[in-house]
């Protein structure tokens, strides 16, 4: 028992002095705005984020106060709007935005623009695919055979 008393009080002291803790902050109306862990007061591991309703926003990683990881941003009815990945504070690799109708799009970014290729689906169903520059769309298929012809190099 007092093994457990010292072993306790060790990680509380030695936790406290890595200026580790976690933080909630809240809206004017008592709701919870964010909650997540900061270190040295800097975003760090986990973090919620909520809308005034209290509804779910957003949830993911920080690394010293940057978008680090995988993300999940939400509609204010919590029905998921886009996941994806982020590095240093900038949307990389993947990403799916779900869209009304059955539709989502699967789409490349690198440095916080679309890079490389978007594909749309419909209830599952791939009917569109589109190249992306800088931001810029550069081609758009509605055929996947035509796409692959004209992208034989393409991997998902």
């Amino acid at each position: 028992m007092i093994l457990r008393l010292v072993i306790l009080l060790v990680c509380a002291v030695g936790f406290s002095q890595s200026g580790k803790h976690y933080s909630k902050t809240y809206y004017e109306n008592g709701n919870l705005k964010a909650e997540g862990w900061l270190l040295n007061e800097s975003k760090t591991d986990y973090w919620y984020f909520y809308n005034t309703n209290g509804s779910l926003n957003a949830k993911g990683s920080f690394t010293d106060d940057k978008k680090n990881g995988y993300w999940y941003f939400y509609a204010a009815d919590e029905q998921l709007l886009k996941e994806g990945h982020y590095k240093n504070d900038e949307a990389a690799d993947w990403w799916i935005f779900h869209k009304p109708g059955g539709i989502s799009e699967k789409v490349q970014f690198k440095y916080g623009s679309r890079q490389g290729y978007a594909l749309i689906y419909k209830n599952g169903t791939l009917f569109k695919a589109e190249r992306y520059k800088n931001d810029i769309l550069t081609g758009s298929w509605t055929s996947v055979s035509q796409f692959k012809k004209d992208n034989p190099n393409a991997r998902f």
